[in-house]
């Protein structure tokens, strides 16, 4: 695949540049790398390798250890990549921790760990499938039609899929990959029929004169009564049980210095946002970090198996072996 011309640290390269190169390598489908060493400071030899959306949930979490500001912890070779590239990445083994989908999980953990922070998973914060204004508002109307998705291996598509089980019993026509951000115009231009949209679309579907025909987030909820898993975040199992122990509080300790004082990272945000303003910015971090980020308890984990053992079943996933998710050398 290819891989983008390398981002410069940001002592070298502006925000609005450094945002700029993201977004370019994000429409190419490729990745963006960011020393991110505070200071100017050189990056260090042997660290760990990491790849994240440049969503703002994902450089929220990230910016102190991206910045070395968690103590004992050196900051990691940041690479940005949009989730879809990051499964692939995971797939093929080539970086140390990721942040993937969830629907991802089963082919990568052979070789990679589930950490149990960092990711996202919450309430009232699910896909949504959109149609135009004149779309009749009845789902089971979707029989035969043409739906866009970002992505089929994502946790998009799967609550997708479980939920037009039900709700299309006529069954879906072509479900048609396109790059997340044509989705709406596609819709709305009757390219496609209905789109499955993700993240700050929830807050900007309006604007393009669309109608949420059903949301996948409040179909789960009301099935399980858990939260929605989205997404996680690995470690390759090969660092050994310590080292995943030690990466597990680095992760955590950076959500809570995000918590701690936002402001801090603040213009990492709004550097890598897409097509986003700063109160959108803020609506994201609000409905994706949360304490599922910190920690993913009883409910986080009960969520990651219901969504995987529902998936299995329909033949969507392969199945997941027992205690396959837990952290290696954990006591859960």
């Amino acid at each position: 695949m290819e891989r983008a011309t390398p981002v410069q640290s940001d002592a070298v390269q502006s925000d609005a540049a450094r945002s700029d190169a993201v977004r370019s390598a994000s429409d190419r489908g490729t990745t963006a790398r960011d020393t991110a060493a505070p200071d100017g400071a050189a990056a260090p030899t042997g660290r760990l390798s990491v790849a994240y959306s440049p969503c703002p949930n994902d450089t929220f979490v990230f910016h102190a250890w991206a910045h070395g500001l968690v103590p004992g912890a050196d900051a990691p070779e940041v690479v940005f990549a949009d989730i879809d590239v990051t499964n692939g990445m995971a797939e093929r083994g080539e970086l140390d921790v990721l942040k993937i989908s969830y629907a991802a999980l089963p082919w990568v953990l052979d070789e990679y760990a589930l950490l149990p922070c960092g990711g996202a998973l919450g309430r009232g914060c699910g896909p949504l499938v959109l149609t135009g204004p004149d779309a009749s508002g009845d789902p089971a109307d979707l029989a035969g039609k043409v739906v866009a998705v970002p992505s089929e291996r994502s946790t998009a598509y799967l609550l997708f899929r479980l939920w037009a089980a039900g709700a299309v019993p006529g069954g879906l026509g072509e479900v048609r990959v396109l790059p997340f951000h044509e989705i709406m115009p596609a819709v709305r231009d009757g390219v496609v029929d209905a789109g499955l949209v993700i993240h700050e679309a929830r807050f900007t579907y309006g604007r393009y004169g669309l109608r949420c025909l059903a949301d996948m987030g409040e179909a789960w909820e009301a099935a399980t009564g858990l939260p929605i898993p989205l997404g996680a975040i690995v470690a390759r199992r090969s660092l050994g049980p310590e080292r995943l122990r030690a990466l597990a509080d680095t992760l955590r300790a950076s959500v809570r210095a995000a918590w701690d004082d936002p402001e801090a990272s603040r213009g990492y945000v709004l550097a890598h946002a897409q097509e986003m303003d700063p109160a959108v910015a803020d609506q994201h971090i609000g409905l994706y970090v949360n304490e599922f980020t910190a920690d993913l308890g009883e409910d986080g984990y009960a969520a990651v198996r219901g969504l995987l053992t529902r998936a299995a079943a329909e033949g969507l996933v392969p199945a997941v072996a027992p205690g396959a998710l837990d952290l290696p050398g954990s006591t859960a």
